[in-house]
């Protein structure tokens, strides 16, 4: 399987809050959700930990794109608009360092109108095992 199938099929809390890995290769990472009303905070907005699930699968798929397995270490993240139920959010990773032990990326979260939702940073450190089912013959 190549790192799209893996972890939409294994990171059941992203698919459990409706986050989709849409498009890998080695170098960038889509992955999208549309917000739904159980995805809305107190302020009647998207909450920031959804925002946040969306940007870290993002980030994990960029990140296992070649099936060597990598964890996060660090993220950080900036709201700069809200995102209202209705909107089609697409979360775009690209890699800012291809580090052998600690690779870094950015992820921007823009709505169907091309708005920036939020903005993050992601670090990780790569394991010395492949990703559990990744098939390095397999063109993702």
């Amino acid at each position: 399987m190549n790192v799209q199938e893996i972890l939409n099929r294994t990171d059941r809390f992203a698919s459990d809050a409706g986050c989709q890995i849409t498009k890998v290769d080695a170098d960038h990472a889509v992955a999208e959700m549309t917000v739904t009303p159980r995805h809305l905070n107190g302020a009647n907005v998207c909450q920031g930990g959804a925002l946040f699930t969306l940007a870290d699968l993002a980030i994990a798929a960029l990140m296992n794109a070649r099936g060597q397995l990598t964890v996060g270490i660090s993220n950080s993240i900036m709201f700069v608009s809200s995102a209202q139920s209705g909107d089609h959010l697409v979360a775009e990773a690209v890699t800012v360092c291809d580090h052998h032990k600690i690779p870094s990326v950015e992820v921007r979260v823009t709505n169907q109108d091309g708005r920036l939702i939020c903005h993050v940073t992601g670090v990780g450190y790569r394991k010395s095992v492949a990703l559990p089912d990744f098939d390095a013959h397999e063109k993702d």
